[in-house]
């Protein structure tokens, strides 16, 4: 039997195509979804066409079809915090590449030097564990660099192998800096924006002076350009909003015309051909001007909030965006209109999984952090494309996903349960609160020379249950037994005997925070972080179990369907055959921090992804409890069947697909 009979065949093609180049490598193939935080782009300047673009989580990616598609260049320093706001290409040789790193709520990052197009990558040991928040070379001298840190402005003037600091030592002014524009004729003239009003040198550092005049107090300086042609006019973006000097920065006035809400401008650019256009990426949108900032219309929705601009030299109608949560977007007709230009560009932070249980090449994906632009994916070729499917979701994150006996879709959020109706996802407010226990009534006492009556026993008052219909609490996962959902949530257990369309409190619990529930026939089990109940009867009854001595804390769990109880935290993962009493580890299971733990019933096997440094699946077989494991390349949140292949899905960059003939190793259990 071919093996990719259950693939498209379309998916199937590429992986044996891929996979002939790729013999035993050990790196997973990305599939998307595509989207989410772009922080900046780099031109080739031998190359108009080649362009760099820099993520919140590390990975540089390029393009050679002037952004049309992307492809993943390199991970920059192997680690998935480092922001890169800053790259540059050299003038003098497009294969030396300079990026400046930040790291968001640290003083940490570092400055990384490549000599072969981005291939690979040393960190520079001057300005390591700096946090770069501005980098840019010299229009006349390609060898000269100068960089904003935390600390200063720094200078190299060979191309980023050295490194010195040109502002005051410890200077509690000029520090923070945000900001760097360097004179297009004279390089000795620098600028400087900090986190509090902007900075001028004319001697290459040696002195400095404030250039406020016209500024308002206190004003973060985002962004610092130069003209081109007329060096006396300076504009710079903070966060009092825009201004423009033609004075060489002596004197600043302030641009009208951009809202106050929208003050926030993150980047200036202007075109290269006409100086009168000036573009302004903001919080709110993108600003255009095209009489020098006189005014300005918005040509995107304020929902867009944007990181950099780029304009094609040699084509000033194609003008691109990196965003927030909406990756690149592009524009053909001079920034007048927009659409996406994400393909092969993915930094989606995905948190749960779906395969349909009728198609297994029908998958869907829930996503955190991305609001509007994020909720649910869809792909209906095994992860090969995605479509957003969020209408009705409001922005809010997706915690989980079930699919429900009748197959409709449930989601589960920060805010409610969610059911797909048709195209739209609807929030389910049928739920049923059991009521707090009432206290006894006891009967009253007897009357001198009444009649006698058999003693009245203790009473206790049974209350209605409540319905709710404002059910707004974190879903936080869901699972099936038989005809029933359960999901565990901050309110307390739940299910539905209704594929989701209504939803009643377990009965029998106090109220508590419940973080995971798993089922396999009629065995239930749920807990939260330090305790956890069983059920062996489809929800009817429920026990308390004993969790494994050495455990500190809870972090995923499953059941397969011998009614082994499995649980995984930090200390790795524990199993138990004798429904709670005793715990034991699987012999050659070497794993901490467990991150998921999901019982794959085609195959009988539990799939386990550990660790967010950590690269390899483990996958368990039943019953002898052999372990087999192969290295994916990407730090895994979780692991899934989808046909005869395995998916993962990473922390921060979408999804992942076992391609063919990936090696495995496997170790015998007894």
């Amino acid at each position: 039997m071919n093996r990719f009979l259950r693939l498209p065949l379309r998916f199937a093609t590429l992986l044996i195509v891929l996979c002939c180049v790729r013999l035993h490598a050990a790196s997973w193939l990305p599939y998307g979804p595509d989207g989410g935080d772009a922080r900046a782009f780099a031109v080739d300047p031998h190359d108009h066409s080649h362009l760099y673009l820099g993520t919140a989580t590390g990975w540089m990616y390029e393009s050679h079809d002037g952004g049309g598609s992307w492809k993943r260049l390199a991970w920059i320093g192997k680690r998935d915090d480092l922001v890169l706001d800053s790259i540059v290409v050299s003038g003098a040789d497009s294969k030396h590449l300079v990026v400046g790193a930040w790291v968001l709520g640290s003083p940490d990052g570092g400055m990384f030097l490549s000599k072969d197009g981005g291939l690979t990558w040393e960190s520079q040991s001057d300005m390591q564990g700096q946090s770069i928040r501005a980098l840019t070379a010299s229009p006349s001298n390609p060898q000269m660099l100068v960089a904003g840190t935390l600390k200063g402005v720094y200078q190299t003037t060979d191309g980023g192998e050295h490194w010195k600091l040109i502002s005051p030592a410890g200077s509690q002014e000029l520090h923070e800096v945000e900001s760097i524009a360097i004179d297009p004729v004279d390089p000795q003239i620098i600028y400087a924006g900090t986190w509090h009003l902007p900075w001028k040198t004319v001697d290459g550092g040696q002195h400095w002076t404030n250039i406020k005049q016209g500024v308002i107090d206190d004003s973060d300086v985002f962004s610092i350009i130069v003209d081109p042609k007329d060096p006396k006019v300076v504009y710079a973006s903070a966060c009092s909003g825009i201004y423009k000097s033609q004075t060489s920065g002596e004197l600043f006035q302030k641009v009208q015309g951009i809202p106050s809400t929208a003050r926030r401008t993150r980047v200036l650019m202007q075109d290269p051909t006409n100086r009168n256009i000036v573009f302004a990426g903001t919080t709110e949108g993108l600003f255009r001007t095209v009489d020098s900032g006189s005014t300005w219309q918005r040509t995107t929705g304020p929902e867009v909030i944007i990181n950099d601009v780029f304009v094609d030299p040699t084509n000033t109608n194609r003008v691109m965006l990196a965003t927030d949560r909406g990756g690149v977007l592009a524009s053909n007709d001079g920034g007048n209109s927009f659409s996406q230009s994400n393909s092969g560009f993915s930094a989606r932070q995905i948190t749960s999984y779906l395969a349909d249980a009728s198609n297994p090449n029908v998958v869907y994906v829930g996503v955190v952090n991305d609001k509007a632009m994020g909720g649910v994916f869809a792909s209906t070729n095994g992860g090969l494309a995605w479509s957003q499917t969020s209408a009705g979701l409001n922005g809010h994150d997706v915690f989980s996903l079930v699919q429900g006996p009748d197959r409709a879709l449930l989601a589960g959020t920060r805010h409610g349960i969610y059911r797909l109706q048709g195209a739209i996802w609807s929030r389910v407010d049928n739920v049923t609160l059991n009521p707090p226990p009432a206290p006894p009534v006891k009967a009253g006492k007897r009357s001198a020379g009444a009649t006698h009556k058999p003693q009245a026993t203790a009473v206790r008052k049974v209350a209605a249950p409540q319905p709710v219909h404002d059910f707004q609490p974190a879903i936080n996962a869901f699972a099936r037994s038989g005809d029933t959902l359960f999901t565990a949530t901050s309110m307390g257990l739940f299910e539905s005997a209704t594929s989701g369309q209504s939803w009643k409190e377990v009965a029998g619990f106090e109220p508590r925070s419940w973080n995971f529930v798993a089922a396999t026939k009629s065995t239930i089990l749920a807990a939260n972080l330090n305790s956890a109940v069983l059920s062996l009867d489809g929800g009817q009854q429920w026990t308390p179990i004993k969790l494994p001595e050495t455990l500190d804390q809870i972090s995923a769990l499953a059941v397969d369907d011998a009614g082994g109880l499995w649980i995984g935290g930090r200390q790795g993962i524990f199993v138990s055959d004798d429904k709670g009493a005793t715990w034991q580890t699987i012999k050659n299971l070497y794993l901490r921090d467990v991150n998921s733990i999901f019982y794959d019933a085609v195959s009988q096997r539990v799939l386990i992804a550990a660790g967010n440094k950590n690269t390899i699946a483990f996958a368990v077989h039943l019953p002898d409890r052999a372990v087999q494991y192969w290295n994916t390349g990407w730090n895994l949140k979780l692991v899934r069947p989808m046909g005869d292949h395995l998916v993962g899905t990473t922390w921060f960059d979408g999804v992942v697909i076992q391609p063919r003939m990936v090696d495995s190793k496997e170790v015998a259990t007894h």
